[in-house]
């Protein structure tokens, strides 16, 4: 059933149309040659990572200068402002080997946390013709959002868990391009499941629209790869915590904005 959103507050209209010029901007260069180079950490960046970063770092400045923002590849360069109780987290391209797989399978992130705790966020799959958004107040939204069209009128499908019934597997979202000896070992702890296997944080949005039951993530991640989905998720009526049942919580400046090993739940 398709419902329309009772309309996005200004600031998340303005994270889902910087969303979707970045995502313009990264499928100009999806669709030629990808220059790869490694960041210190070995992680891959191209062109369109930076590009990106670019177009909604600007953005958010004009709109949103008095918020700090944390963004991946400006923190891969050492810049890190103090954040305080309201910043923004922004991971241009998040699923890089993805997209230089050519799978599709890569976003633009988005998000604004209060208080340590997501408060709102957009997810944009440009390739996939995806965007989803939402948060704790907000609810949880997505749409079919090609390049061309107008954001502003897309009628908005609500976001809700996926409705399993006694007996149905557990479907459980793990990552394309990371696996390892501890996820193997949750993975052990679980009943009878079906794993699909998905690149970036998409895992999450699929997680908020009622496509999977869990997604447990056991390697590291950053709190820009995340932040936009948790809120999501968080808004369709999911949780994200870490693997003792706490709360994940965000800017942890102090760890350099890293994430513990967590697992988000389609319901809380």
């Amino acid at each position: 059933m398709i419902s329309k959103a009772p309309g996005p507050a200004p600031i998340m209209e303005s994270f889902i149309e910087l969303a979707q010029r970045a995502g313009q901007t990264i499928m100009e260069h999806y669709n030629r040659e990808i220059e790869v180079r490694h960041k210190p950490d070995s992680s891959p960046v191209t062109p369109a990572d930076e590009a990106s970063e670019r177009i909604i770092l600007n953005g958010l400045a004009e709109s949103f200068g008095d918020i700090p923002v944390v963004s991946e590849e400006a923190a891969a360069l050492g810049r890190l402002p103090a954040v305080g109780s309201r910043f923004i987290l922004v991971d241009p391209l998040d699923g890089t080997r993805e997209f230089i797989k050519r799978n599709g399978e890569f976003t633009v992130n988005i998000a604004l946390v209060e208080n340590q705790v997501p408060a709102a966020g957009v997810i944009y799959a440009p390739a996939l013709d995806h965007i989803a958004w939402g948060g704790p107040g907000y609810g949880a939204w997505g749409a079919c959002l090609r390049l061309s069209d107008n954001p502003k009128k897309i009628d908005w499908q609500a976001l809700s868990p996926r409705k399993r019934r006694p007996g149905d597997e557990l479907v459980v979202l793990t990552s394309r391009s990371r696996s390892g000896t501890r996820l193997h070992d949750y993975l052990k702890t679980l009943p009878p499941h079906r794993i699909l296997h998905k690149g970036s944080s998409l895992k999450l949005a699929l997680l908020a629209a009622g496509r999977a039951d869990l997604y447990p993530c056991m390697g590291r991640t950053m709190e820009w790869d995340i932040a936009a989905g948790h809120a999501i998720v968080a808004a369709a009526g999911g949780e994200v915590v870490t693997e003792d049942g706490a709360a994940l919580r965000y800017g942890k400046d102090e760890q350099g904005f890293s994430n513990p090993p967590f697992i988000a739940k389609a319901r809380r």
